[in-house]
Order: structure tokens, then C-alpha cells, then sequence
């Protein structure tokens, strides 16, 4: 690395009474750096300054970043816990009284027996989050499986990651959502981008990405937007949304036809290759065209482009992944880099920008219906022996799957799931399909939330339980690259709040199961046993210590011991993690979106981030400066579009598909294809965008198909204001 080039020493310099915290950001995967500046005669967090020494973002920070602190000490903390009087105002803010922490346990567990005495064990749910220490979302496993004994568990992660995952699994054996350090980036010699708004999304990547141009590289986007990426890059695929699969089919078609395929690589390291090639040998640059609308031109140069590249990394994020063939389009982009064998050495491979700050180890460690800690499999009894062993309990008393996250909505509504303890998550603005989940949860008989504001989906619940934010409590999180790192507290929890892992702990042993979780008395008793119930898995942390985390900089997994320092390249002696140790190459025919447009739906509604929002803005909409930066959603609407249906910019439409509608000022712009309208998703209530989502789901990862469905837009009778 270039230290001369990005790396920026300053002196710290403190006011009285200030100490720095070293920590990470709460927001996405890129986890940048930062120091927490702390008044220790108040224990109050007064600002933020970026670390310099952070190898991955060297003092880089974007919006959220910088104002992240601003959550803590905010004055719409939860600060006692609230239990509702008057069922008949869930859904809003009202109803709600102030209770002790033992009143809001006695009632949960007084519901919470009666309901498992009535209807069963599986009449509780968990649903959670990847916003959380890996400590956390590893107790939360335990938790539903040990504490509730219910099959039903799933989490947010469901919605931003799974596809991912289960492309990965298919074509590697094994997920980590990135097989090189990001630090390698800036270096290679071709980035083939596909569905990522990263200068919005992950802003503080874009100094690596720039620099491969700058040194000669390549910049390849993929997207139905001309996003600032897009716009810098060397070739813009503009395609239709819900068509990555025939785009991708096709790059490897024309990589095999003009003699770029690794044929050693392919015979000694992969499986597959003469199924995949007879599927991909029809996607021509032209037949590809038409289904995605890139023309033929562009398609035939970006595969030379990447196919010529003597180290090339495929990247991507929720663009290709939020669809009903999501998992299918990340193991098609896998077999670009497994069919020219640009993967398994430095500074070429695949990765995925990750949306969520630990979405990677959120979803490795037993909040997922059918996995377990280490990525084991709840279906495989070795796997459940292991795991039985460190929790302590017999292997049949092991809850069976449970089903992924929106199919628990439609078990509420079938009333299947009675009750629901709902964390670090907000369903009621992220799932898709809104009018049916918020008619799922007022369906339930009892819900508990816990949070750190009264969210969305906490208006639904009969107990809200006040947590802590991410500064108030310590553990470890699993960045976008698979490098395990370290939150440090910066002050006490505020108020009444407490940590989720305590919440937990103290709910396990109200519930009559605290033999099983009343030796954890701190956030490092959490992470001493989650360390140890991973070991030997898929993804083995436990040799990923605190002080080795804190000496190295963070620690790559697999780690598999106090001597291993970690993995920060993924299969460097070609050994994949099938059992056979090949990769797969997979064989994945052309499937539309679940919805194509229509006479009566004619657009297709992709959506998506902007830089100023997280998630479902539950934390950044509370921000005054994030806020007043993005107040409202808005449809971004081609300029021919709008002429067709007579509309201005910054007019008021309605905007509706066959589940919903809503109201949005229009913001006209060239950079969307003619066929498309796009709006952003952190709105809740009657602005949120997955009022009109579609809930068809991945068969394979089970996610939902965010971005795209048909929709169609009517001008209103008169101007309108609805901020």
C-alpha cells in the first residue's frame, strides 16, 4: 500500500476532561473507524473524529458516520420500559404507560407462558437484527431455541443478505462475503460492479475504486440508474431491473467463447463447467440485449474488458441480490471469476458490499430458521450434537427450522405465531408488502419490542423494552470483508436502558430457564461462549480473541485458534469448502421477475439507499442534519416519463402497484432508464415505498423481490403538499 498516497497521520489533541474511544461506526458494513471523544465529567459522548489508523477506511467517514454519535444521547431514547393499556391503539404511538422493569418481565413472562401453555412452544417467535455485536445476535439464537424453546427465529438479514449467503454456499461451500481484504481493492486491474450505488451506499469505498481507474484499471457498472458510480465508470450496463441473471449468463458466454476461461484452473478446482456452458450458450449479445436493454456493444466489450484483466474482483450488493432469482444472479456472477480462475489470490476474487454493520456475522451464528453458531446447519445432527454440547442440552430438545422471515408474518396472520419478541429490527417500514405485515402484527396476541427509540414497529407491540446503542456496550462485529473487529463502550447506558444480551440473559431466568444463561454476567462472558459454540464450524472465531482483535487490527475468520492469525484471503491453495473441495459452477436458465410490466402497470419500481439514511431510518431520520438533508421520499422519474404523463418536478403523484399506493413528490432526472421509477426506502408510516413491494420470494434464499414490480403513476387533480 501507497502509505505516502492515503494514510494521514494527525495528532489527537483533547479538551479538558475528554478521553477518545476507539471504536467502529454503528451504521454499514464498511465499519470505518473512529474515536468516540467522551466528556469524562459528565460520561457524555460530545463528537466523533475519524481514525487515520483504520486500515480499511483510513479516516474516511461519510454523513452518517460523522453524526452517528448523536443517537446516543437523543432526546427520543427510550429510557423506562412501556407497556400498552389499550389494545385497541396498537399501531400507534399512543396507549402507552411508563412500568418498572419488573412489572414489563412479570407481564412478558405471564403472556409468554400462557400463550406456549395454550398453543404450544412454537406459538413464540423471535425476529432480530444484524445491527447488533456478534455477541448479541449469537445470544438471541440461544435465546429463541433455549430460553423460549421455539423453532421460529429469523431476522432483518432475511430482507438485505440472504441471497448472498446461499449463492456463496452453492458455488464456494461456505459464505464470506468477501474472499480478499478490502485493502487489496485499490490494486487490482478491473472492478466489475453489479447493483451497487456504492458512492451513496458505501461512500467510503470509493477511494480504492477511483484509484483502479487512476492507475489504468477498468470501472464496469451495472445498474438501471446512473448513479455517480455509473456515471465515472469505463461502461455503464444499463439494464432493465430484474435481468442480472441473462446480463451475467451472458459476460461468461463471451468469456468461454473468446478463449478468456482458465481451462486448468476450471478442470482442477470446479464442477460443472459443460452444464453451465450449454445454459450460458444461448445468451448472446444480442438475445442478452433484448432482454436486458444494454446494447449489444456494451455487453461484448465488458466481457474483453474483464476477461483481458490480469486480476479482476466481481462485486455487488443488494441491486442483484433483493430478487425472486437473487441467490441464482450471485452464483452466475460467481462463475465469471471461477471460469477465468480470477479468484484465490491476491487482488482478484468476488465480494458483496454489506448493508447492514454486521451483516456478515449476523448471519453466521444461529439468528437465521435453519442455521446454527459457525454457519452449522440445525438439519445436521453432528451439527446440533456440537452445538448441544456448549449450550447444554440433549440433542432432541434442539428445535426444529422454522421458515424465513416474511413467511413468519403470514404464520401471524394465520395465527400459527401467537407472540413475538421483536429486536433491533423495524418489519414495519423494511418488509415488503407492508398493508399485510402491519395486519400480521396487530393479529398477534402479544408482542414485546425491544429498541432504542419507539420505532414503527414498536407502535405494535404490548411491551417496549428500552436497549442501549451500539456505544453503550461492547463485543465484536463482522465487517463486510469477513474481519472480525471491536466495539468499545463509550459511556453507561442512559436512563433504565439496558444491553439486548442482558435483557435476555435476565428474561431466560424469569422464564425458568436460567441454568442455562445465568453464568453470563458480562458482554465477555457472551463472547468467551460464542467463541467457543463456533468453534470447529463453517465460521470458526474462536480464535479471534479481544486482545488479538485489538493487536491486529481486526481478525479475518476462519481463525481457529489463539496461534492462527486469521484468513484475509479465501482459498488460496484452491481447496473450496464442498466436500469434494471444488468449487461449483452452476448452471442457472433465465427466470423474469415474479411481475413484468403491463398495459395496466406499465413501470418497473426499483428501490433503493441514499447516502443521508440507514435501513428504515428509524436512527438517522432523528438526526437533525441527516433529516434536513433528505426529509421525504421522493420517484425519480425520466424526463420523457414525466411528459407522457404530464407531470413537473417536485409535483405530487400517486404512485401504486397492485398492493398499495402512497404520495411522492417527483424529482425528474435523466439518470433512470425510461422504464423505471425508483424511490428510497427509509420512510416509514404512510411514506414507506414497501407499501407497494412485492412479497415474492427467492425459493433459495427466501428473499423478497425489492427491486422490481410493475407499478404505474397517476397525476393528482391538483398540486399537493405532503411533508
Amino acid at each position: 500500500m501507497q502509505k505516502d498516497k492515503f494514510f494521514k497521520v494527525i495528532e489527537n489533541k483533547t479538551h479538558p476532561n475528554e478521553k477518545l474511544v476507539k471504536t467502529h461506526c454503528s451504521y454499514c458494513g464498511m465499519q470505518c473507524g473512529m474515536n468516540l471523544r467522551v466528556d469524562t465529567s459528565s460520561n457524555r459522548i460530545i463528537g466523533v473524529e475519524p481514525r487515520y489508523d483504520w486500515p480499511v477506511t483510513l479516516g474516511k467517514m461519510c454523513p452518517k458516520g460523522v453524526t452517528a454519535y448523536q443517537q446516543t444521547n437523543h432526546n427520543d431514547r427510550l429510557l423506562r420500559p412501556l407497556i400498552r393499556d389499550d389494545a385497541s391503539l396498537k399501531g400507534t404511538k399512543e396507549g402507552f404507560r411508563e412500568a418498572s422493569w419488573d412489572e414489563a418481565y412479570a407481564l412478558i413472562v405471564k403472556r409468554f407462558k400462557e400463550l406456549q401453555g395454550q398453543y404450544g412452544k412454537d406459538s413464540l417467535s423471535v425476529f432480530s437484527g444484524v445491527s447488533m455485536t456478534n455477541e448479541k445476535c449469537y445470544l438471541t439464537g440461544k435465546f429463541a431455541r433455549v430460553a423460549l424453546q421455539t423453532r421460529y427465529i429469523d431476522y432483518n438479514g432475511r430482507f438485505c443478505m440472504s441471497s448472498a449467503a446461499a449463492g456463496f454456499l452453492r458455488s464456494f461451500g461456505v459464505d464470506r462475503g468477501s474472499t480478499l481484504p478490502w485493502t487489496d481493492l485499490h490494486e487490482t486491474d478491473c472492478l466489475f460492479i453489479a447493483g451497487s450505488n456504492t458512492a451513496e451506499c458505501h461512500p467510503t469505498s470509493m477511494f480504492r475504486i477511483w484509484e483502479v481507474q487512476n492507475r489504468g484499471g477498468y470501472l464496469i457498472v451495472a445498474d438501471p440508474r446512473e448513479t455517480p458510480i455509473a456515471r465515472r465508470a469505463d461502461i455503464h450496463l444499463d439494464l432493465r431491473p430484474g435481468t442480472d441473471l441473462a446480463l451475467a449468463n451472458c459476460m461468461v458466454h463471451l468469456l468461454i467463447q473468446n478463449g478468456h476461461a482458465d481451462v486448468e484452473f476450471v478442470a482442477k478446482h470446479t464442477n460443472g463447467f459443460e452444464e453451465m456452458r450449454e445454459v450460458v450458450k444461448d445468451f448472446t449479445p444480442e438475445y442478452t440485449s433484448e432482454i436486458t436493454g444494454i446494447a449489444p456493444e456494451k455487453l461484448i466489450r465488458a466481457a474483453e474488458i474483464y476477461g483481458k484483466a490480469p486480476n479482476a474482483v466481481v462485486m455487488f450488493a443488494r441491486g442483484i441480490e433483493q430478487q425472486i432469482k437473487g441467490a441464482d444472479n450471485v452464483s452466475a456472477y460467481t462463475n465469471m471469476c471461477l471460469v477465468t480462475g480470477k479468484i484465490g489470490r491476491p487482488k482478484a476474487g468476488v465480494a458483496t458490499f454489506t448493508g447492514q454493520g454486521n451483516g456478515q456475522g449476523g448471519r453466521e451464528h444461529g439468528q437465521k430458521a435453519d442455521a446454527l453458531p459457525g454457519y452449522r446447519k440445525i438439519t445436521n445432527p453432528k451439527h446440533v450434537e456440537e452445538v448441544c454440547k456448549v449450550w447444554g442440552i440433549k440433542p432432541e430438545e434442539m428445535p426444529l427450522p422454522g421458515v424465513s422471515a416474511y413467511e413468519m408474518f403470514e404464520l401471524m396472520q394465520e395465527k400459527t405465531i401467537r407472540g413475538l419478541y421483536l429486536l433491533c429490527s423495524n418489519p414495519a417500514v423494511s418488509a415488503p408488502n407492508q398493508n399485510f405485515v402491519r395486519e400480521a402484527l396487530k393479529n398477534l396476541d402479544f408482542m414485546v419490542c425491544a429498541d432504542i427509540y419507539l420505532s414503527e414497529s414498536a407502535e405494535f407491540a404490548d411491551v417496549v423494552l428500552p436497549s442501549v446503542t451500539w456505544s453503550e456496550d461492547e463485543g465484536t462485529v463482522t465487517n463486510l470483508e469477513g474481519r472480525i473487529i471491536k466495539i468499545n463502550k463509550a459511556q453507561e447506558p442512559i436512563g433504565e436502558s439496558k444491553p439486548d444480551w442482558l435483557i435476555e440473559v435476565e428474561l431466560a431466568e424469569k422464564l425458568g430457564r436460567g441454568a442455562y444463561f445465568g453464568h453470563l454476567k458480562t458482554a465477555r462472558d457472551v463472547a468467551d461462549e460464542f467463541r467457543l459454540a463456533s468453534k470447529g464450524g463453517y465460521a470458526d472465531y474462536y480464535g479471534a480473541t479481544w486482545e488479538k482483535i485489538d493487536k491486529q487490527d481486526g481478525v479475518f475468520w476462519p481463525c481457529k485458534s489463539e496461534e492462527d492469525p486469521g484468513t484475509p484471503h479465501m482459498f488460496l491453495d484452491h481447496q473450496f469448502y464442498h466436500a469434494d473441495g471444488r468449487a461449483q459452477l452452476c448452471a442457472l436458465p433465465y427466470r423474469p421477475p415474479a411481475e413484468e410490466p403491463c398495459e395496466q402497470y406499465p413501470l418497473r419500481l426499483t428501490t433503493g439507499r441514499v447516502v443521508y439514511h440507514y435501513l428504515s431510518g428509524n436512527q438517522t431520520r432523528r438526526i437533525p442534519f441527516l433529516r434536513d438533508m433528505c426529509p421525504e421520499p421522493y420517484v425519480e422519474v425520466h424526463p420523457e416519463t414525466a411528459e407522457r404523463y404530464n407531470i413537473a418536478h417536485d409535483e405530487v403523484v400517486r404512485l401504486y402497484t397492485r398492493r398499495g399506493e402512497a404520495l411522492y413528490k417527483v424529482k425528474i432526472i435523466e439518470a433512470i432508464r425510461k422504464d423505471t421509477v425508483f424511490v428510497p426506502y427509509h420512510f416509514g408510516h404512510e411514506q414507506s415505498i414497501n407499501l407497494l413491494t412485492i412479497a415474492a420470494l427467492d425459493p433459495m434464499s427466501r428473499m423478497p423481490e425489492f427491486k422490481a414490480c410493475a407499478a404505474q403513476i397517476e397525476k393528482q387533480p391538483e398540486r399537493m403538499n405532503i411533508r
